[in-house]
């Protein structure tokens, strides 16, 4: 939710970052052998690419016992044209730690964004699935357009830089004049340095990936764990192969129903339900809560600061500053999860103080942004891929008769969330619906737990998918908690429900209730 793309569903990579040469794109050749027959060559995986999220290559598995391993799986280009170019998509696995006789299969990730490095984040998540990996291989990959897959290239760093940190909510005809240019400029950057894949990394094209990747697997079914965007992915999925789905759970779940408006509108609200919960949390505390004397003050107070920061930036992460837009993605990334609460009160703390760093490094985390200025490409994919599904176009006259309802649902968030609408509105690619297609009749059941307090992906959202998906497919979940995700909360109750089903195969009753 960095402004001006939407994280229509990020999930908790940016955690693991705070707490403790790009790979070929297209081919060009045609081809005679059948995709499904590729035999993948497993070898040791390297440092992740700048535009995974760069850092060290993945530590050995937990206990010593293996290490990861990586490699290629080459799809088409253009699924239309199958027999066309193609593009290679990285992978990453660690092999399953229990018996050969009880292994199950490969159980594949997705941990949402769009935008995420599947490559990058399953190791940094793999202790708490090491569960399930007493049954399954489990896989991480990065879905065309991210990381290492034929990934979306847009800006520079530094230019970067410059557009993250612009006006993200203009006040005035010349600041629309400047945010509307400059989202044109990306916009046109994204075409010029990925022209021909831009085509090609709708969510659809993203779920054939996935059952090309469950053949050359050696797969009969899917088994599949979806965090957030990623349960947009295994709904299409569904849709497209429902015979094929196997064991799946859908975790901090998309509403499949909404259009782009509907969703960044239910986006306003979740931040702004999560940001209450926040200050509820601090000030019931034993101590007293160092950023507020009650809940409203403590929301009062961070609107003021944004308010101050819209014509008065304060020093960040040197050399840059801490602008209202850099300030407002912050303190949403620390919405994602109770576990960066803390970081958010020190940096509100220090932010009243005049320092921006804390709430900048947390802005620089959902963006994708490394110590050194280098970024991901989730940015780029992110945007690709959102426009390239979602077929609305918005104008600022738009916006502007938008803002009311944006307002009403969030007087920090809202315009925020309202003037990203306009990022797509020169993209070059025409987008494919209003929203996405999951209805899934005869496909196995699809364990969809929603938390009542996800900001990114209000719960609402899993009972919808749920409807969605058909009668006798969609068995809900609730976890009565906070952040974006459950099963990484640790609640043993998600857990057991969820082992229970991907490891033995039994569904819990419909309408379960964790707390």
């Amino acid at each position: 939710m960095s402004r001006p793309f939407r994280l229509r569903a990020a999930a908790l990579a940016v955690v693991a970052v705070l707490l403790p040469a790009l790979l070929t794109g297209c081919g060009e050749d045609d081809r005679d052998e059948d995709l499904t027959e590729q035999q993948l060559s497993w070898e040791d995986c390297p440092a992740p690419a700048e535009a995974q999220g760069g850092g060290a290559a993945p530590s050995p598995l937990p206990g010593g016992r293996g290490k990861w391993s990586c490699a290629t799986m080459k799809a088409p280009l253009d699924w239309d044209d199958p027999d066309g170019a193609t593009i290679d998509l990285a992978l990453i696995r660690a092999r399953s730690s229990g018996s050969a006789d009880r292994r199950i299969g490969s159980l594949i990730f997705n941990f949402g964004g769009p935008g995420l490095s599947g490559v990058h984040t399953l190791p940094a998540f793999g202790t708490q699935y090491a569960t399930l990996r007493t049954r399954y291989d489990l896989v991480g990959f990065d879905p065309r357009g991210v990381g290492r897959s034929a990934p979306v290239l847009c800006l520079d760093d530094r230019r970067l830089d410059a557009y993250l940190q612009q006006d993200a909510t203009p006040d005035d005809s010349a600041e629309r004049t400047e945010l509307m240019e400059t989202t044109a400029e990306f916009n046109a950057a994204c075409e010029k340095n990925s022209g021909r894949t831009l085509a090609h990394v709708r969510t659809a094209d993203a779920a054939r990936d996935l059952d090309l990747m469950r053949q050359v697997l050696g797969d009969d079914e899917l088994h599949y764990f979806g965090v957030s965007y990623g349960t947009e992915l295994g709904g299409v999925y569904a849709h497209l192969f429902p015979g094929k789905v196997g064991r799946a759970v859908f975790d901090a779940v998309v509403d499949p129903t909404q259009d782009a408006e509907q969703s960044s509108l239910g986006q306003a609200r979740g931040f702004q339900l999560a940001l209450g919960n926040y200050a509820e949390h601090c000030v019931s505390q034993t101590g007293p809560c160092p950023v507020g004397d009650s809940a409203q003050d403590v929301k009062d107070r961070i609107g003021r600061l944004l308010k101050d920061l819209d014509s008065r930036p304060i020093p960040g992460a040197f050399p840059r500053e801490l602008t209202q837009t850099a300030a407002t993605s912050g303190i949403a990334q620390a919405l994602y999860s109770q576990e960066l609460w803390d970081f958010l009160t020190d940096g509100l703390q220090e932010a009243y103080d005049g320092d921006g760093t804390i709430l900048m490094l947390l802005s620089d985390a959902l963006a994708g942004r490394d110590d050194e200025g280098g970024y991901s490409n989730i940015v780029a994919a992110n945007v690709a891929v959102s426009c390239s599904d979602h077929r609305s176009r918005y104008t600022p006259a738009d916006v502007e008769r938008r803002l009311p309802r944006f307002r009403a649902a969030s007087g920090l968030f809202g315009e925020y969330m309202a003037w990203g609408l306009v990022g797509c509105t020169d993209w070059a690619v025409p987008g494919a619906a209003e929203h996405p297609d999951v209805s899934a009749p005869g496909a196995a059941p699809i364990l969809v737990i929603g938390n009542t307090g996800d900001p990114a992906t209000p719960y609402e959202g899993a009972r919808r998918m749920v409807e969605e998906l058909g009668e006798g497919v969609g068995v809900e979940l609730t976890y009565e908690g906070q952040g974006h995700g459950a099963y990484t909360s640790d609640n043993r109750c998600v857990r057991d429900a969820v082992h229970g089903y991907l490891l033995d195969g039994k569904v819990p009753a419909a309408g379960t209730v964790c707390s």
